[in-house]
């Protein structure tokens, strides 16, 4: 019983180790990548905000001269658009995990 227990103990050890090896070994093949790959992705994120958030603020304005009454619609589409936005990077970002977890599971 004992004996088994440690065996399983070691499998996952072994197990954790090459995992960590296998990334290793891919972070050196893609090494330039790290730092531009980031701040494509912010850029990435940052527009899929702003935007939706922009194009929110022109149809509220334009609202705004054409039905002017007590609702802002310069507000109203301002918040859509910014929940939009984010709602769209949310899923950028979860399609990107997705492609990851991907990778790590086809290694």
């Amino acid at each position: 019983m004992v004996n088994a227990l440690k065996n399983k103990t070691r499998k996952r050890f072994a197990d954790k180790v090459g995992m960590r090896e296998k990334r290793m070994i891919k972070a050196r093949r893609e090494k330039g990548k790290g730092v531009w790959f980031g701040l494509g992705m912010m850029g990435a994120i940052g527009w899929s905000i702003a935007i939706p958030t922009l194009i929110g603020v022109a149809i509220g304005i334009w609202m705004d001269k054409r039905l002017p009454g007590r609702i802002s619609w310069t507000l109203t589409f301002l918040f859509l658009g910014v929940v939009s936005g984010c709602i769209n990077a949310w899923y950028f970002i979860k399609k990107e995990q997705m492609k990851i977890g991907e990778e790590q599971n086809y290694e």
